[in-house]
């Protein structure tokens, strides 16, 4: 049986692609280390603490029957709910590249674990 399609909900439409369930978990895994990078980010703004110390960008590639990235600098965003990705998703004829609210594209890859499992 082979896996359903994994749907990310961009901030106007979706896109769907052919994904493997590890594939989604190594994706959920990048997405997790991008929220403690932006939750350290906004623990150290506080008012009175001086500057935050830099996060590196976080970046995820997938490089299956259709190529996927996604792309955040944690410096940009104050908090993980604001926080936004960017996203890649090209094959040899299309190629579409958008921002997505970082809170929806985790939920879409956990519910696409979830459904595989």
């Amino acid at each position: 049986m082979s896996a359903p399609p994994l749907t990310l909900n961009l901030i106007q439409g979706s896109v769907s692609l052919r994904f493997t369930p590890e594939a989604a978990r190594h994706l959920k895994a990048a997405l997790d280390e991008l929220m403690q990078k932006l939750k350290a980010v906004s623990a150290q703004s506080t008012p009175g603490t001086g500057r935050p110390a830099p996060q590196k960008p976080v970046e995820y590639r997938h490089a299956g029957e259709v190529f996927l990235e996604v792309f955040c600098n944690p410096n940009i965003w104050p908090s993980p709910f604001a926080a936004k990705v960017l996203v890649t998703v090209r094959d040899e004829r299309i190629k579409l590249t958008t921002e997505a609210e970082l809170t929806q594209i985790a939920d879409d890859i956990q519910q696409y674990i979830d459904q595989a499992a």
